[in-house]
Parts: C-alpha cells; structure tokens; sequence
C-alpha cells in the first residue's frame, strides 16, 4: 500500500530577504499497475510554504490529468491531495509527466511549477506469445550433433529488465522417440533448436514434432506464465542409397534388323526420395556387347533401365535363334560424405527374332537417261529389288504405283521397265527434264511385305518441236499514204520454241510465195544479228500464213495525230462497226428508260398509299370506345334482369304500315314522334327473337329514329315498367343547351366537347 509523501515547492527568491532557497528535485512517484485500489487512491500531498499566510489553489497539468488520457490523475485544489482514480496498465503506458501549479484565490502564481514524474511499476501480468503456433523446420539426414535446425522466439509484454519478461525455453516432447527420444535440444535463452545426437535417417523417420514451452520469470515454473508452440522438423534426403535390380537376370526379345526400340526393361529400388536428383540411376553395359548394337537408357517416371537397340546388324541365322548376353551395372554418384558400397550387376539376354522385311531397292531413286521420242516398246532399265530374307527363298513381284502420263510398263517378275508411249520432254509431267515414276517390290511371305523405289528417267532435248510466231495477234494504224512511213506500218515479231538449246534459235523469217500479194504487201526485215527478232512491214493486206502453220491477225485502224490508234478506230479494229455501236447505245438508252419509268411509279404507289385518308376519323370510329361500355356493372345486383320488359308490345303495325322514305338523317326530322303502344299489365309470353327482329324493322321504318344506331329501339320500357322515365334524355328541344360540363368529363368526351361545348363551330 502507497504512503504519501508531502512535496514542498522549493524556496523562492525573495527581495526581502535577498537569499535564494537551494533548488531540488522531486524524487519519482512509482505506481504499481494492476492495483486492486480503492480508488481514488491518494499519491503525494502538495503544499506551499506560504500556506500560512494566504489561501492557496493547487492543480496539475499534463497527460493523465487535463491532457489525454484524462483525468487518471486528480488533485484537491485546497488540500493539494493527489490521487490516482484508477488502475494502471504499464504495457498501454509506462511512465506520466505532469506539473503541479500554486496559485492565490486570484489566480495569480504563486509558486513555480514543479516537475512531477509517475513511473507505474511493472507486474507479471502478461505470458509469453509465440508468433506463430506451429514452425517449419529441416535438417538433412546423417547430420552431425550440434546442426543447427531453426528458432522459436516468444514475446513478453512485461518489463523485459525484470523477471517477469525474461523468457527461457525447453522441450516438452519429442515425436517419434526414434532413434532416441533426445535426437534435438534447444538453447533456453535463444531458442535455437540443434542436433542433440546422431543417427538422422530420413528412409526411417522423414519428419519430428516438437513441442517447445516458452515460460517468463526467467523460466521459474513456480511463478513464471508460460506458453507453448509446435515445431515440425523434416529430415531432407540425401543420395546416401545406391540402387539396386530386383533380379539378378533380365531377358528379352528383339525383331531383326530393327532399331531404336526397348527389347528389355531392368527394373531397380532406390530408398532416397523418388523423383529427385537423388533417385536418378545410371546403368552401363559392363560386357557382352562388343559392337555397340545397345545403350541402356533411364526411365524418367519409373527410373527403370530401358535396353535399346540403337544398330543395324541384329539378323536372324536359321537354324539357330542368335542371343547377346550382355551384363550391366546400375549406379549413381552418392554424397561425398556417404562411402559408396559395391555397384549392383545383372545379366541381360536377349534373343533375335526372325522377321519377314520388305524387299528394298538397292538404287532408290534410279536415275537413268534418254533421247525424248524414243517409240513404244524400248527397254529403259532392270528395277530389281533384294529380298533381306536371304535364308528363306521368296519370290517378287514388281508392279507400278504412280506413272504419271502412262508412259512405262514393268515386268512382274524380273522388273524390266519398258516404254508404252513416246517419251516427250515438253510433257507437263517432266519437270526440270526429269519424268519420275515409282514402283512396289512385294514378296510373298507371310505377312506379305512391300518395298518402294522410284525411277527417275532424265530425257535428253531433240529438236522436234517449230518455233511459233509471237504475237499471234497484233494491230497497225493506218495513215493516209501521203504521210505514211514505214514505222507506222510495222509491228516486232519474234518466235518461241519448246525445245532447250542448243535446238532453239537462231529464226529465219520468210515470207509465203503463194500468195504472190503477200511478198507485194509486206517485208521482212531482221532487228538484231541473232535472228531473233524480225519486222514485219504492212503493204496492203492485212493477214498472211507462214510456212511453219504460224498465223498472225493483223488488224488496221486509223491513226491520231501522235501515231496511235484512235478509240473509234480501236474498237472498229475489234470487229463491230459504226451501226453496231449506235445499237447497242440504242439498247442502253432505252433500257435506262424503262428502269425511271419503274422507279417513278413505285415511288407514286408508295405517295398515293401514304396520302389515302381513312373514311372515318379515328377519333370518331365508335367501334374503338364500344368495348368501354361494360363499366357500368355494379355487381352482382345488376344481373337481376326482368326479362318481361323485352316482350313485345300489344301492335306494331302503325309503324310497320309506315311509308318508306329517307332512313338516315343527320338533323331530327320535325315531325310527330312515333308513339308505342303502351305494355298489357299483364304481358302475354312471346319469342324474344321475334320481338328484336319487328323491332329492327320498326326502327329502321321510323323517320324519327336518330342516325347510325337504329337500336334505340330497346329502350322501350312499356306501360308499366319498373323503370323510371327516359324523357328527360330527349334532345330535340330547339332551345340553348350549356354544354361546359362535358369539358370536365375527361379524353373519353373530348369530342363531345369540341362539338357542343363552348368554343365550338357545331
């Protein structure tokens, strides 16, 4: 329990007694948190020498007092007693800083203000908190004692110079307890986890739990709160396990002359981690493969050893079935620190079987060379194939598989190659002089086999072939003779040549003897030394013919003023004249005509549908507003009808006796209403369908009825109805009516008003 102490403010300098008091300093106010009070507990008691003269007013300032947080701290402003109002936590705040003031009962200073510190004294109160409830840790296997593993640090909010933050470590447990249940330790103050002992092996235990304990009051479990966290510690592989086969033979099956397939699978364990670095084996054949015709391979997914054939060479020797026996080794590079045991061998046989192979063409592709144009019937060459069944007697048989232009036939038994047909190097199907054709070796083995081979036959050029006149078409412009030249007349020919040189060029052009007007009419004249090009000169004609079948069409035009054909003369030039150009303008006019003519009188068919006006206003089609005449229903009361009030009147027949005159009118006429006769009291029964249909007749013969609805009619009540009077509904009074209130009866009545109300021209 606190004791208060009395703080006196120090001695001030007074003039009167020209002396200073010696200054001092106010020893710390310690405050234990937690405390269980009561409250407000007094601290230290405040007083001013000069209390003995004048009333004096004390108070304090600072956080805790006026500043926040507010109002931890209290003084008695007379007494000058301070008191703490509540319980202190020193891990939300430490330490206070105020100042106590003296004043009069004026409020004037009446002594310095002195420094007040309040230090809140720490109690165990907190335990220690682990970051996390569960850490991660490795070590490799086979590790030394004393390897560093991790750390677990714990936090304590307590005052961390005292006991009670002051945290020490230890290990509860240990799981599994294998191969010790010491295998780790920790430093109690640090909480570093190393190697106790020797003998980690992650093949026997991969993972350990353990469960440190953090506990304050430097570890005292007496007085000390403690806590506790898990720490996982995984044991990494090392590559301290060589592999080892499962068996100590391995045998296996390989087809002849076949490569690059797995004959045999040599299977091994490994205990380090599979699919690692670690589990990774190596095998080499060690002996019995002096020619190299294996390499054993390693499974990437089942580190398995993959014998393979990797040479030609593997044939089948009747009467005996071949067998390589091979011996092969598995290892791998172990740690450094790990002393590498014996390498693990197994023998590998392997057995050759005999399969049936296709026939192969020892030359493929066989080029051989020939003069195009040779006839039909020569023999080019022998297309044999080896059969690679030399130990059993097979037969070929040859036939073709692709001959472009049908130009070869092959013997079916020994492969002779004979032409069927000229061979012709300008044929679209020989490229680059080449014609190739492939052919099917098949044997009759079982299965039977096929081999391909191709031939390619390289044709040698012959000069078969006459150069053709190029153009074949051509036109001249035509000059009047007194300002025609020789230029304008002429045209640069030249010729082609399907064959390759040396058998193409140089050209001699001549010209035909008959007819004699052509040598009249046109020259001939060589442009360059080579004969490759030539003039022709017109005369007078305009076609002739060459002695090689080349033809030239020479077309006349007139000319412009630059020597060029002109646009008229061009087309004349290509054959239509003068008459048929105005016709087939003609037929463009008058087909331009008639697409106006369609396109005007749809566009008047869409204006006059656009423009055609309804007979009736839609606003006056009294067929829109008569599905609004069933609101007047009041319900079920309504349904009560007298049906006596439809039965037919006592005589009809003054009305039906009327003459006939005009039965539509849009004025009342000004003549008698019709009278009805009255209903009997009693009315006698009758057919209601008769009684509307003489009623209809009645009304349609009534110069009175009212335009378009002619089945007013129904109105009539009779002598004697239940129904009140209607008079009041006649409007053939010629006085003036105020129609202003159909304006307030709504859209419905709109054109009602427009008639009769105020404003309107009816």
């Amino acid at each position: 329990m606190l004791r208060p102490s009395v703080i006196t403010f120090p001695w001030q300098r007074r003039p009167s007694a020209g002396r200073q008091k010696r200054d001092w300093v106010i020893p710390p106010i310690n405050v234990p948190e937690n405390s269980r009070g009561p409250f407000p507990q007094m601290l230290v008691r405040i007083r001013s020498d000069q209390d003995r003269d004048i009333q004096i007013r004390y108070s304090i300032t600072g956080a805790g007092a006026d500043q926040p947080p507010n109002e931890v701290y209290s003084i008695d402003p007379v007494a000058g007693k301070m008191f703490v109002t509540r319980p202190l936590d020193r891990e939300e705040r430490s330490s206070y800083h105020l100042r106590a003031h003296a004043v009069d009962m004026n409020g004037n200073k009446v002594e310095n203000p002195i420094d007040l510190y309040i230090y809140v004294i720490d109690m165990n109160d907190n335990r220690p908190e682990f970051r996390n409830q569960v850490y991660n840790g490795s070590v490799n296997e086979g590790t030394r004692p004393g390897t560093y593993v991790m750390s677990l640090t714990a936090n304590d909010a307590d005052d961390d110079t005292t006991a009670n933050g002051m945290v020490r470590y230890r290990i509860l447990s240990q799981s599994p307890h294998s191969p010790i249940p010491n295998m780790f330790t920790i430093n109690s103050e640090t909480g570093d986890i190393v190697t106790m002992a020797a003998g980690l092996d992650r093949e026997k235990v991969s993972q350990y739990t353990i469960i440190v304990q953090a506990t304050d009051m430097e570890g005292n479990l007496n007085f000390g709160l403690s806590n506790t966290a898990t720490a996982l510690i995984s044991v990494t592989d090392v590559n301290d396990n060589p592999p080892e086969f499962t068996s100590k033979t391995f045998s296996g099956e390989v087809p002849e002359n076949r490569v690059n397939i797995v004959v045999a699978n040599l299977t091994v364990t490994d205990l380090d981690k599979p699919h690692t670095r670690n589990w990774n084996a190596v095998y080499r054949i060690v002996s019995g493969d002096p020619s190299g015709h294996f390499i054993v391979r390693t499974n990437p997914v089942t580190n398995d050893g993959m014998v393979t054939v990797v040479r030609v060479g593997l044939v089948y020797f009747p009467p005996y079935q071949p067998m390589y026996i091979t011996e092969v080794a598995v290892m791998k590079d172990l740690a450094s620190d790990i002393q590498s045991s014996l390498q693990s061998t197994a023998g590998v046989t392997i057995s050759v079987v005999d399969v049936n192979e296709a026939p192969f063409f020892p030359s493929n592709p066989k080029v051989v060379r020939f003069e195009e144009g040779v006839p039909a019937g020569t023999t080019l060459t022998t297309f044999a194939a080896t059969d690679p069944d030399r130990f059993v007697h097979q037969m070929v048989r040859y036939s073709k598989l692709n001959d472009p232009a049908s130009w070869l036939s092959i013997n079916v038994t020994n492969g002779q190659i004979v032409t069927t047909d000229v061979l012709d190097r300008e044929s679209v199907f020989v490229k680059n002089n080449v014609y190739e054709a492939t052919f099917l070796a098949a044997d009759n083995g079982s299965p039977s086999t096929t081999g391909t081979g191709t031939l390619q036959i390289y044709l040698i050029d012959v000069n078969d072939n006459a150069p053709a006149l190029v153009p074949r078409e051509a036109q001249i412009c035509e000059r009047l003779r007194s300002h025609s030249n020789a230029n304008g007349n002429s045209i640069n020919i030249t010729a082609s040549d399907a064959d390759a040189d040396p058998n193409v060029g140089p050209f001699i052009f001549e010209l035909p003897t008959h007819p004699p007007s052509i040598r009249r009419n046109w020259t001939v004249s060589r442009l360059n030394g080579k004969g490759q090009r030539a003039l022709l000169t017109r005369q007078v004609e305009y076609r002739m013919m060459y002695r090689n079948r080349s033809v030239i069409k020479v077309k006349a035009c007139p000319c412009d003023e630059h020597g060029d054909c002109t646009v008229a003369g061009a087309v004349a030039a290509a054959g239509l004249g003068t008459g048929a150009i105005i016709a087939i303008l003609i037929c463009i006019i008058i087909l331009l005509i008639l697409v106006l003519i369609f396109v005007g009188w749809i566009k008047r068919r869409e204006k006059e549908r656009q423009t055609k006006q309804l007979l009736i206003d839609p606003e006056d089609d009294v067929r829109d507003n008569i599905l609004k005449y069933d609101e007047e229903g009041g319900g079920e009361e309504d349904q009560d009808y007298d049906l006596s009030q439809l039965q037919q009147p006592e005589s009809l027949e003054h009305i039906i006796s009327k003459a006939s005159g005009v039965r539509r009118v849009d004025e009342r006429p000004a003549v008698a209403e019709a009278q009805y006769p009255t209903r009997p009291t009693l009315p006698h029964p009758g057919d209601i369908g008769d009684f509307i249909h003489e009623g209809l007749r009645a009304a349609d013969n009534d110069p009175t009825a009212p335009p378009y609805d002619s089945l007013l009619v129904f109105d009539y009540e009779g002598s004697g109805s239940t129904a009140g009077s209607v008079s009041s509904l006649d409007s053939s009074s010629t006085g003036d009516q105020d129609y202003d209130y159909l304006d307030d009866w709504g859209p419905r009545f709109k054109k009602l008003a427009d008639m009769y109300g105020s404003g309107g021209d009816d």
